[in-house]
């Protein structure tokens, strides 16, 4: 004989399921709305961690190298190169131009163009966005103190050649007590690309290296070079206008670095870059949009100042004072206007538009190799 149960059987009704999907929706898009929150919270930190790596990184290099501007120069340079065709900056060996697409001239007093501890590029950089115009480049000349070339005797063997012999003994020597490396060595050594200031008596020449040193401690300086210093010898300021086959001349010199900083916008995103005389330029840091500087000067004929002249010398050199037909010898203080980097990450996260942040920077560096006087007995 079968018994049927009489226990009630029930669920949820329409009513209670409802109520319960409800209530484990808002629990569950609370939770997914404070992990968003977190998630973004950690991004904007990663974010401004990286832009701010990049920015102290691209800070550091290019103030420091402002700063050495002129050292190892004398004091006030003007240093005169040889102008049938005009120096030029911003080119490699490959003979490519890199400044907005092309080179920059060295500055000139008539018909001779000069070479000075620092170079200011007003508007010679790319423009980025319209409305602020066009970007600066600068351009810092200081000798390399970390290759003792000025301990070796520098003999022109013929136009185009330079036999270096080592003359630790020299005046000039400024090794001290540390090791003299070769010519030709491997880390240090003169390779094309570099620039070497030649001291002959009392006369100054630059030229640019277009074959490396040998182990016998020739190298050759050519015509034809990327950045037009080595000219004929009927040109004055050229090497080769020192050479005299009869007389050896003989002096010695120093490698000299030109260093210039400006925007690539060949790229995306657009970076800052940094050359040294004729070599390949190499990043310093990407998301760099906007770079302008002013610069700080001190006539010495009225005993008065011009400050923050964005384009210096010039008749619209948009400062405070006047600058008017002073030389880049006459600047004491370089002022970074405005260097911004923006963050590489990108600008929105789980659809939320958070935008890219933004660093800029302003600072001033002071000149001091470019018109130190020393004012104390001796």
């Amino acid at each position: 004989m079968s018994h049927r149960s009489t226990k009630r059987q029930s669920g949820y009704s329409l009513l209670e399921m409802t109520v319960s999907i409800a209530l484990g929706s808002v629990v569950l898009a609370a939770a997914v709305q404070i992990y968003i929150q977190g998630v973004n919270a950690t991004w904007t930190t990663t974010q401004r961690a990286e832009l701010q790596q990049d920015f102290r990184a691209a800070s550091n290099i290019l103030t420091k190298d402002l700063s050495l501007a002129g050292a190892g120069l004398t004091p006030g340079a003007a240093i005169a190169l040889p102008s049938t065709s005009t120096p030029v900056y911003g080119c490699d060996q490959s003979g490519t131009c890199y400044i907005n697409g092309g080179s920059v001239a060295y500055p000139k007093q008539g018909s001779t163009a000069y070479l000075y501890g620092l170079l200011p590029g007003y508007d010679d950089g790319p423009i980025l966005l319209a409305v602020q115009g066009a970007t600066d480049v600068v351009t810092t000349v200081y000798a390399d103190s970390t290759f003792y070339l000025d301990c070796y005797t520098a003999t022109i063997t013929s136009t185009t050649t330079v036999s270096f012999t080592l003359n630790a003994a020299s005046s000039n020597c400024t090794a001290g007590s540390n090791t003299i490396q070769a010519v030709n060595d491997s880390a240090a050594g003169l390779v094309a690309g570099d620039l070497v200031l030649f001291t002959f008596g009392s006369t100054n020449v630059v030229a640019e290296v277009t074959t490396a040193a040998t182990s016998g401690g020739v190298a050759t300086f050519a015509t034809g070079d990327a950045l037009k210093f080595n000219q004929a010898a009927a040109v004055n300021y050229s090497l080769a206008s020192q050479y005299n086959s009869h007389t050896p001349v003989t002096g010695y010199g120093t490698r000299i670095d030109v260093i210039s900083y400006y925007i690539d916008n060949s790229p995306s995103p657009p970076r800052l870059m940094r050359q040294v005389s004729g070599h390949t330029p190499v990043p310093v840091a990407e998301n760099v949009v906007y770079l302008k500087f002013t610069y700080d000067l001190f006539n010495t004929s009225t005993d008065t100042p011009a400050v923050a002249c964005s384009n210096p010398g010039a008749a619209s050199d948009g400062c405070s004072g006047t600058s008017t037909g002073l030389l880049p010898n006459a600047i004491t203080k370089i002022n970074v206007a405005n260097m911004a980097i923006d963050s590489t990450l990108n600008s929105s996260q789980f659809g939320q538009a958070n935008g890219y942040q933004r660093m800029d920077l302003q600072t001033s560096i002071c000149a001091r190799n470019l018109t130190y006087v020393n004012n104390y007995p001796n």
